[in-house]
């Protein structure tokens, strides 16, 4: 399935108050891999933008002075993200300001993202998987080793990258040494699918060994230390295994 990882940023909130969406990134994810494809934009919203909201985000009016509106980008920003499945942190927020803007343009068909597209809340996900602890996105950060260290202010782009990390992390972690496979794919509530064992014809059962590469132990390496950064331990099988060496 193709996946669109969302975020915007906005004037303030509440929606009802008139405010305004004056960022949208958005990044492709197809295979567990992102594609490098994406959608960003800034925004002049025409009106004011709250003090709270600038601390969050740091962008002022006079940043957006020169930026289009959105029905300047509205067709571009419906055929980017039409028939995927958006990936969306709290995406009661994000779909209720995006409906706003395509109503406000006169575009009400579309201001219905749930009729073209499916909708999955990350930040719902999250609060299944790990009931009673915070899950925020930079909780989630801390608690799937994945790096943010470059947020220190919001932006839709910057935050659309860093959750589809967490998500891939939720939904099975490993994308470039999948053990599980490379068609291997998470059911939506974080566990993973075994992919089917595809068994060879009896005078091909011997095979051929290949070993893994050296990028790919490097890759192996490297997600064992997330994981353990994470976890706050090595895995069991790692203990066991240095306990039997001593």
């Amino acid at each position: 399935m193709r996946r669109v990882v969302l975020d915007t940023e906005t004037t303030g909130m509440p929606v009802s108050d008139g405010h305004r969406v004056i960022e949208i990134g958005c990044v492709e994810v197809e295979g567990r891999r992102l594609t490098g494809r994406h959608f960003h934009v800034y925004l002049q919203p025409d009106r004011d933008i709250d003090e709270g909201a600038i601390a969050v985000h740091g962008i002022t009016s006079e940043d957006l002075k020169d930026k289009p509106r959105f029905k300047d980008v509205a067709n571009e920003f419906y055929e980017f993200i039409k028939g995927a499945q958006l990936i969306i942190h709290n995406a009661p927020f994000d779909v209720g300001f995006l409906a706003n803007e395509f109503s406000l343009i006169g575009q009400h068909e579309r201001a219905d993202l749930a009729s073209y597209c499916d909708v999955l809340d990350s930040l719902q996900m999250a609060r299944e998987r790990h009931p009673g602890q915070r899950n925020s996105l930079d909780a989630l950060c801390k608690r799937y080793g994945v790096d943010n260290s470059g947020r220190e202010l919001h932006g839709a782009l910057l935050d659309s990258e860093i959750l589809a990390d967490v998500y891939l992390a939720m939904t099975g972690g490993q994308t470039n040494l999948s053990l599980a496979g490379d068609g291997s794919e998470g059911d939506g509530n974080g566990r993973q699918q075994p992919t089917p064992i595809r068994r060879l014809p009896a005078d091909r059962a011997q095979g051929v060994v290949i070993a893994a590469s050296a990028e790919d132990i490097a890759a192996h390496v490297a997600r064992l230390a997330a994981i353990e950064k994470a976890a706050g331990a090595p895995a069991l099988w790692a203990q066991m295994e240095k306990g039997a060496a001593s």
